[in-house]
């Protein structure tokens, strides 16, 4: 190794630092971090045990809606990202609705047992088209929006792989909750699916970020849209500037600035 070699693997090593932190704090912004898997977790876990100790599907479901919507106001309350929250309210009344409407407990869970077969394939499907889900998810917080598309082929497998990852794993997911629905009781079942909330979660993006790690960098589409404005911006004053000044020359041609006389 040249005393030359050491400055460029160095700089290679701090770009590779840098990618993986970016596609961290990325993935932690995307999927909400520590706080969205327990917004998440905390609905479902509240009526399981709610249900296990007195089988009251009224108080259940009230229970869980009650505390996702305490979760949102709390995030309101803080001026935070309600998307979360947002969502886990609508997937907790679902449940609720359809459970109240069946008079059946453990039909809390099956809208989001539902919900999970259909990301899975959705995953698996636009990963086949070539318009993997991840990167459409991933885009925009990497500030890439579709360039990785026809742009970045690197970025593109990756997408592409990470997809597959996150439709293989919640496919997975589905084949154990769908048989404990129907053989299974409530209880059995809800404990199940609160045991497997946040495991194939941790999995799908810990492969999403080993994936996108190892790819290339993200093009940052919006950085290039505000170097062309200020390049535009630039061009315009020059061609300003010099229409003033072959103005000038014209109103004063002879040196010194004065007009020759005839």
């Amino acid at each position: 190794m040249t005393s030359l070699d050491k400055p460029t693997e160095d700089t290679q090593d701090t770009e590779a630092d840098d990618a993986r932190a970016v596609t961290e704090a990325a993935l932690f912004e995307a999927f909400g971090g520590v706080r969205g898997m327990v917004e998440t977790v905390l609905p479902g876990l509240l009526f399981v045990t709610i249900f296990t100790l007195n089988n009251d599907l009224h108080m259940s479901a009230i229970a869980a809606l009650a505390v996702s919507l305490v979760l949102v106001v709390v995030r309101l309350a803080m001026k935070d990202t309600v998307k979360h929250a947002f969502s886990g309210v609508f997937g907790v009344a679902f449940g609720v609705v359809f459970a109240m409407m069946t008079d059946n407990a453990k039909n809390f869970y099956l809208p989001g047992m539902l919900y999970t077969l259909g990301l899975a394939l959705a995953y698996i499907v636009t990963s086949l088209a070539g318009v993997p889900l991840i990167g459409l998810i991933l885009g925009p917080v990497f500030k890439e929006n579709l360039s990785w598309r026809t742009r970045n082929p690197g970025r593109k497998k990756a997408y592409t792989k990470a997809s597959y990852a996150w439709g293989f794993i919640l496919l997975a997911k589905s084949a154990i909750l769908f048989p404990l629905y129907w053989w299974a009781d409530t209880e059995q079942l809800g404990w199940v699916l609160v045991t497997l909330k946040i495991p194939p979660f941790l999995l799908a993006v810990w492969l999403t970020w080993v994936f996108l790690a190892k790819a290339p960098a993200p093009i940052d589409v919006f950085a290039e849209m505000e170097a062309a404005e200020q390049a535009e911006k630039e061009r315009k004053e020059r061609e300003k500037a010099e229409r003033e000044a072959r103005g000038g020359d014209a109103l004063d041609p002879a040196p010194g600035g004065r007009h020759r006389k005839g």
